[in-house]
Parts: structure tokens; C-alpha cells; sequence
């Protein structure tokens, strides 16, 4: 499997690392917006400008889009749809459905097959909802995150008019999750599960309180959770915030038996030490199932729900069936 990693941030770095790792793929090159000269890659991929993508049709067989979900993937995964197979981690959750219906269009437009929002969540937690949910109909599915830097949320911060460097760390309110682990399936908003914790590295002159004001009110990220917003140097980022761990749960509370008397609880974990680097993994093996159905025919978008999960593997079924049945 040929794939292309376009960008080269935390994720693409990840990507690249990762790739490595997998017998059945090869890294073409390194896509980037910024100047290929001033770019080097960990492992020695090649790095060619943006504008030249498409120079690379049919050398490509899955190009792994490495951007922001803010502002950067709406845009381009739906443009490289049309010329590449791809696979984003598009993980603004309420603009899924949008953003799904303008990559189908563009991967059926070009004979290529598209898989949005791969990562843990979306993505993994995704996965484990439906599973829990279809084996337990009668319960309750909660997903706390963290505590961890949010990629994604990160980004959005870094984004506003006056930021220079931003970390978010999503924390999940004990109180909250030892109430999902009793049973006792509480009703609980967006607000009472987590809280958001912004560091801020503002440039020198900018209106902190206008920034702050931004972050606090800033739809689909953080209007709807308590927020405190931290305003450091540069140099406290660096020994502070370097490392970007993350993780969280998915608990599904459901009951079973007569009179619904017997409580059963399902709960899918993820603790790590490198956000970018797992969701790096998630995407590898996504492109491998995208490379999988693309020949054998599948064009337009699909998610991991659309995935056996034989295609994410490189082993053979009859393997599979021996070592992991």
C-alpha cells in the first residue's frame, strides 16, 4: 500500500513513524504548504510542495490527510477526494454529517473511496458505542475524555487573532464518571462530565481578555463546558505542555433479565502516552481498509462503521481466525 501523508505536524510526523512499522506499507512522500527545503522528516520521506499533488496520480493509493478540523480538512479532503483515495481524522462531531455528504461527492466524482473521522473519537470510541449499545439495547452510553491535550481543540485556540501557542486539556469530573460506574446512569450534560483547561501563549500587546472571551464562547469546542483559561510564556509552554498525551471511556450501563433486575457494564479504555501517534496508528490501519475496498470496487465516503475489521488487518483471514478468534 503506497500512501502520502499531507501535512506534517504532530499527526504527520506520527503517520510517518507508524507507516514504518507496517510491513505492507510505503510512505511516497511528505505533501506540505510550507517550503519542502525548510521541512525534514524524521526517516528521510521525501517532501514535495502541496501544489504538486497531483503530479502523483495513480503513484498513491491512499493519501492520509493530516490537517485541522477547524478550518484545514472541510477543505482539503474534499479537493484530494477527487484525485486519491484519502482518510482524515475530521473529528468536529456535529459537522460530521456535512462533512461526509461533501466527500462523497467529490470521491464518487473521481472514482475514489474516502474514509472520514478515523482516530480514537471519533473512531475507536465510535466503534465501541455501537458495539455496547447493540449488545446492551436497554442502558445508557457515556464517553468521558481525558484527562489529555485535545489535539483539535488545541488547534481552534491557536487559531484565534493574537496566539501564538495554545494546549486544551479536556478533564472528565470524578464525580460524574464514578456515578456512570455505579450504575446508576445519571443524566448528565456536556458541562457536568468534563472540564477544559486552556494554557495560552498570547502575543506580546494582544487583548487577553478578548481571547479569553473567544475561547469561552467558541461553538462545538467550548461554549458548552466550564472553562479556565490560563495565559503563560513560551517558555512555560516548552517545559510544561511539550508532551500530548490523551485518552478516556466509553461506559455503556445496561440492564438485562426479568424486570431489567441484573445491571451489566461495558467499558472500553484508552490510556496514552502520544495522542497524535495512536490516532496515526488509527489512520494507518484505516488506509489499509480503504486501499482493501477501493479494489474491490467501493467508491464514495464511509466511516469505521462501514469496515470489517478483517480489512483494518494485514493478516490473512485464515491467520486472523487462528490467532484472534
Amino acid at each position: 500500500m503506497r500512501i502520502g501523508i499531507y501535512g506534517y505536524g504532530n499527526l504527520g510526523r506520527g503517520v510517518e513513524l507508524c507507516a514504518a512499522q507496517n510491513a505492507d506499507t510505503q510512505t511516497v512522500g511528505v505533501f506540505t504548504r510550507r517550503d519542502p527545503a525548510k521541512v525534514k522528516t524524521l526517516l528521510g520521506t521525501p517532501v514535495f510542495p502541496a501544489q504538486k499533488t497531483s503530479d502523483f496520480k495513480g503513484k498513491i493509493d491512499v493519501m492520509i490527510i493530516c490537517g485541522g478540523s477547524a478550518t484545514d480538512l472541510p477543505i482539503l479532503t474534499p479537493a484530494l477526494a477527487k484525485d486519491f483515495c484519502v482518510v482524515d481524522s475530521f473529528d468536529t462531531h456535529p459537522k460530521i454529517p456535512a462533512h461526509f455528504a461533501a466527500v462523497d461527492e467529490a470521491a464518487k466524482a473521481g472514482g475514489n473511496l474516502a474514509l472520514i473521522s478515523a482516530g480514537w473519537d471519533p473512531g475507536m470510541f465510535s466503534l465501541a458505542r455501537v458495539f455496547a449499545e447493540s449488545i446492551l439495547p436497554a442502558g445508557k452510553t457515556y464517553t468521558f475524555w481525558g484527562k489529555g491535550v485535545s489535539q483539535g481543540h488545541s488547534d481552534a485556540v491557536r487559531r484565534i487573532e493574537g496566539v501564538i501557542d495554545a494546549r486544551q486539556y479536556t478533564i472528565p469530573k470524578e464525580e460524574a464518571l464514578l456515578a456512570v460506574r455505579s450504575g446508576k446512569n445519571p443524566e448528565l450534560t456536556a458541562r457536568d462530565k468534563h472540564l477544559r483547561e486552556c494554557f495560552v501563549v498570547a502575543a506580546e500587546g494582544a487583548d487577553l481578555e478578548r481571547i479569553e472571551n473567544e475561547i469561552k464562547t467558541m461553538t462545538d469546542y467550548f461554549a458548552d463546558y466550564d472553562t479556565i483559561v490560563h495565559f503563560i510564556s513560551a517558555e512555560e509552554m516548552k517545559r510544561d505542555h511539550s508532551e500530548l498525551p490523551h485518552g478516556g471511556f466509553v461506559i455503556r450501563s445496561g440492564k438485562t433479565g426479568t424486570d431489567a433486575c441484573h445491571n451489566n457494564t461495558v467499558e472500553y479504555r484508552l490510556a496514552l502516552d502520544s495522542n497524535p501517534e495512536f490516532t496515526a496508528g488509527v489512520l494507518i490501519a484505516a488506509a489499509r481498509a480503504v486501499y482493501k475496498k477501493h479494489l474491490r470496487g467501493e467508491t464514495g465516503c464511509i466511516t469505521l462503521f462501514d469496515v470489517a475489521p478483517a480489512d483494518l488487518s494485514p493478516k490473512p483471514g485464515e491467520v486472523l481466525r487462528k490467532e484472534m478468534l
